[in-house]
């Protein structure tokens, strides 16, 4: 039985897809353009957890005292600053609450970008980050990396206000995207829920979902 959960892109280096069999199932529910707004943000935010968990399983800890009912013991806790989310609005936002779940004391920092229908190119509207940045892991969520513009922008944008370290996560990524965000951000890993085929004329990942933010709010 392969017991593998996450596989190392050999053609993208630092690039992680996510095969367990839950995160999978998914997103292919999420695939199907008959899954209700409900049911779509309700996944987003399970595959937020799921993925979160896979990208964080290296953080550090350390031991700490703590009275059990029977005896006290040494046990280990998240070692230093907690993690601090930072959403690519808007559709980022539907994950962020997932990984929200795995550590509720995080905090949350958001980044606005849109996307020009002309030039595919993502124009910033909005950011607001909590302090320190530089003492935190950074967690970036966006469900789609496409062209990988508005991810490689939000990350520049995190390293400029004092991020060191910074993980990227998505659930569906396309080729052309992962190939500018590798080029652009070398030390900044990527965990995707799966790796599409490629990206059509209108910049869409296919098979993809569609466009991620619509469907989770409902709008078109």
């Amino acid at each position: 039985m392969d017991m593998t959960q996450t596989t190392l892109i050999e053609k993208f280096p630092g690039v992680y897809e996510i095969n367990h069999p839950f995160v999978q199932h998914k997103l292919t529910s999420l695939r199907d353009k008959n899954t209700p707004t409900r049911e779509f943000r309700m996944l987003v935010e399970e595959l937020g957890i799921l993925i979160g968990y896979e990208a964080t399983r290296d953080l550090e800890t350390e031991l700490v005292e703590v009275e059990t009912p029977l005896e006290v013991a040494q046990s280990p806790t998240l070692k230093g600053k907690k993690l601090c989310v930072v959403t690519i609005m808007r559709a980022g936002n539907g994950m962020t609450e997932g990984v929200l779940k795995l550590s509720p004391s995080a905090r949350v920092g958001h980044i606005g970008l849109y996307r020009d229908p002309q030039t595919k190119l993502p124009i910033e509207y909005y950011v607001k980050m909590p302090p320190d940045l530089d003492q935190r892991t950074i967690i970036c969520v966006d469900p789609m990396l496409a062209t990988g513009h508005s991810a490689t922008a939000a990350v520049h944008k995190i390293k400029d206000m004092g991020a060191k370290e910074i993980r990227f996560i998505c659930l569906f990524a396309a080729p052309e995207g992962l190939a500018l965000f590798r080029e652009e951000h070398p030390d900044v890993p990527v965990f995707a829920g799966v790796i599409d085929s490629h990206l059509d004329e209108n910049a869409y990942i296919r098979p993809g979902v569609g466009d991620a933010g619509d469907r989770i709010y409902g709008t078109k």
